[in-house]
């Protein structure tokens, strides 16, 4: 093992790495300094590079846990945020599912853990591929989540995210998102940024107090997790969680302002980021690593005269109602694309619910098709983006429902079956 420097220094460069490097990466940037692991494909290779990092000095102080569970992963950082550290950890798929306890208790709390997620299928049958429905199953446990699309914006998103789960007013536990194996283990160029602007970025690490509102001082003594009685404050509590998902909307779009000054990359205003939504008919709502590919769909179409647009979902919580509603101004029918399941909800898919609760007795707003694609890392191509675009048109136009709309919902690349 390699002495621990006293600081490490990390200059701006760009190099290829894995989706799962970038969220390692990220974490070692924000000097992260508790991180608890266990290995779960796909994600495993985020904890293993933070591992190979805490190894060979480059994160001197840092503690590195090794647990049994996923639910220990969680519960040993709460118990590191509530002394007052900054946290990191990755989890996916049924990680998720067997941490939820303690995702709750860290939400209750309201500890600014953020943890990257390499998204896969629910078991059974058992799928480690490319599906949010993992993620978008946390909607109601008070933490937010985004999506992203790039290696690049893993590696932003986390930056980003700890400078607004951190900010006194919010204090609010995040997820990160992406999809696994296609974002997770392919390689692509990322910059990884010079560590001084970074640290003039993102706010000081947390001082021996800990956070304002919660520590572990002898001095200060304190109960977690006591027991309330109804007549007391537990509705107040979760009034403030939801007080503070309100107000973090608008704390997103600052650092995301202020992230584009200092570094150059735009992510829309940090809720949204809209793609040729000027002057069109039709519009997709989409999230993910398939938005990337929307945008050249979009593209084509364009070229071939078509008046079709896009707009990427970053984030699931908070939800961006408010953009939603106005996007939904702009055009006459609105596809909303899941990756991902919500069973016996109105749509099917959990994003194109919210987007048509958002919409529910605002006037003047486009028509919504619910459509699901890429359940379980199933390939959607390009063609078919394009297809879906080209069907939303003629239902546009014409009224003719999609081949594979049920209850509502298109469901599209369903296997052919006699």
């Amino acid at each position: 093992m390699v002495e621990a420097q006293e600081d490490f220094v990390q200059k701006r460069e760009t190099i290829i790495i894995k989706g799962n490097e970038a969220a390692a990466y990220a974490a070692k940037s924000a000097r992260v300094q508790v991180i608890s692991a266990y290995p779960i494909t796909p994600q495993t290779t985020v904890v293993e590079k933070l591992s190979e990092f805490v190894d060979n000095g480059e994160m001197p102080g840092t503690q590195y846990i090794k647990v049994e569970s996923e639910h220990s992963v969680f519960a040993s950082v709460i118990g590191a945020s509530k002394a007052g550290t900054r946290t990191f950890t990755a989890t996916s798929g049924q990680g998720i599912f067997y941490a939820h306890e303690m995702i709750h208790w860290a939400a209750g709390a309201r500890l600014p853990i953020v943890v990257a997620i390499a998204s896969r299928g629910p078991a059974p049958p058992w799928n480690i591929w490319a599906d949010f429905t993992d993620v978008l199953s946390q909607r109601d446990t008070g933490w937010m989540s985004a999506f992203c699309a790039t290696h690049q914006e893993i590696y932003d998103e986390i930056l980003m995210s700890y400078k607004v789960c951190e900010d006194h007013d919010i204090l609010l536990p995040k997820f990160v998102a992406y999809g696994g194996f296609i974002l997770s283990h392919t390689s692509k160029p990322v910059i990884i940024e010079d560590q001084d602007l970074v640290d003039s970025f993102l706010p000081s690490l947390p001082s021996e107090e800990g956070w304002p509102h919660i520590w572990m001082d002898p001095k200060r003594p304190m109960m977690f997790g006591n027991l309330i009685m109804p007549s007391s404050f537990y509705l107040e509590f979760r009034l403030k969680i939801q007080n503070a998902f309100i107000r973090v909307k608008e704390k997103i779009k600052k650092v995301t302002k202020e992230f584009e000054k200092i570094f150059g990359r735009n992510y829309g205003n940090g809720l949204v980021q809209e793609y040729k939504m000027n002057n069109v008919d039709v519009g997709v709502i989409i999230y993910g690593d398939l938005a990337l590919q929307m945008e050249q769909a979009v593209d084509e179409l364009r070229d071939q005269g078509y008046k079709v647009g896009m707009v990427k979902l970053r984030h699931f919580r908070p939800f961006p109602t408010e953009d939603i509603i106005e996007v939904a101004k702009k055009v006459k029918l609105l596809g909303v694309i899941d990756r991902a399941t919500a069973f016996g909800s109105q749509t099917g898919g959990p994003v194109s619910c919210e987007v048509k609760t958002a919409l529910h007795e605002t006037q003047e707003t486009a028509k919504v098709l619910p459509i699901i694609n890429g359940l379980g890392g199933r390939e959607v191509t390009l063609e078919q983006q394009k297809n879906q675009l080209k069907a939303l048109i003629k239902f546009n136009e014409t009224g003719e429902i999609p081949k594979d709309t049920i209850h509502g919902t298109l469901w599209d690349g369903l296997l052919e079956v006699e």
